[in-house]
């Protein structure tokens, strides 16, 4: 089941910037389906002989987290590309820093989270969705997004956590939509989840909203994470976290410049922004990643033993305050 969760293949690029970002955002090369870059590896500034590769996520959830990074970090090589592809290139050390599924942090006991700059949702997120052509006890086939890896996971354990249902595992291929699919239900994430579908569907979840008022919690999906933090300075930590705030300053800009690309109303794609999404991995969201890293445990989607550790120094409170533990309390009531 497992292998499947895991492995992905790109058949789609993801939309590049447009021509007068071209000096503060990434831009395609062609060495990948789904990669974009920043530099050619001859234009590369370094700094002390080594240059810090980082991976962001090419949706429109994670473009405050990217906003004026290669200007703000100089001396980095920025790329953007699918989620699951950067899980990939952070864990074969490709890249240094990537914007990584949530899930994939509790893959390895050397990652650190890096910042408290996040992905995250405190109820519908509009942009990860589950389509059920059945009554969700009734799941018997899964096709899951091959972007995917923390909204695979969080499907997947809502249903067999509340439904005592582990459905056989489908790939729903990059670029492809639910209508490409015959499985009982697809899970599908990203810019082209905020798109209507013609089907009429027996129970379509949001899973920010389902996990929201199942556990009472914040989720997050996606988060900062390091491999050899050794290399990382301050400056790139710093970096991350005023590029969140410089793009959280700038929701009307950030819809104005992406809606046209992704073909939606920029008032919806403000709204999203504003509204179903939030930048600050707080106690909260601590809590929320730590029940989710439990689960997944439990389901066999994460391995035991391995602790989340946040970067010394970072903007975290790294103790489980009051409001943490209230928050664990009715978050357990709830269940």
């Amino acid at each position: 089941m497992t292998d499947q969760l895991w492995t992905t293949q790109a058949t789609m690029a993801p939309q590049i910037e447009s021509p007068q970002d071209a000096e503060t955002q990434p831009r395609d090369t062609g060495s990948r389906p789904g990669l974009v870059t920043q530099h050619p590896q001859s234009e590369l500034p370094h700094t002390n002989g080594r240059t810090v590769r980082i991976g962001a996520v090419s949706y429109l959830n994670s473009k405050p987290l990217v906003e004026d990074l290669s200007r703000l970090l100089p001396t980095a090589d920025v790329s953007l590309d699918y989620p699951s592809h950067l899980a990939d290139d952070l864990a074969a050390g490709r890249i240094d820093v990537g914007l990584i599924p949530s899930v994939e942090a509790f893959r390895d006991p050397d990652y650190q989270i890096l910042s408290d700059a996040c992905v995250a949702t405190r109820g519908p997120v509009h942009s990860v969705k589950l389509y059920s052509r059945v009554h969700p006890g009734f799941i018997r086939t899964l096709a899951l997004d091959e972007g995917s890896r923390t909204s695979a996971a969080l499907a997947q354990i809502m249903l067999h956590e509340r439904f005592g249902v582990t459905p056989d595992l489908r790939p729903l291929p990059l670029g492809k939509n639910v209508e490409h699919s015959d499985a009982d239900a697809i899970v599908v994430i990203g810019d082209r989840a905020m798109k209507p579908v013609e089907e009429s569907f027996d129970t379509v979840w949001d899973l920010g909203e389902e996990w929201a008022e199942w556990t009472g919690l914040p989720f997050v999906f996606a988060m900062w994470v390091g491999r050899g933090v050794s290399a990382v300075d301050a400056d790139i930590v710093r970096g991350l976290t005023e590029s969140r705030d410089l793009g959280v300053s700038r929701f009307d800009h950030i819809a104005e410049r992406e809606s046209t690309k992704l073909d939606i109303p920029v008032e919806a794609a403000e709204k999203y922004l504003k509204q179903n999404l939030h930048f600050r991995l707080g106690s909260a969201e601590q809590s929320g990643l730590r029940l989710f890293q439990e689960l997944a445990v439990q389901n066999g989607l994460a391995p035991e033993g391995v602790n989340l550790v946040f970067r010394p120094g970072s903007l975290f409170d790294l103790t489980q305050s009051r409001e943490d533990a209230k928050l664990r309390k009715e978050s357990d009531s709830n269940r």
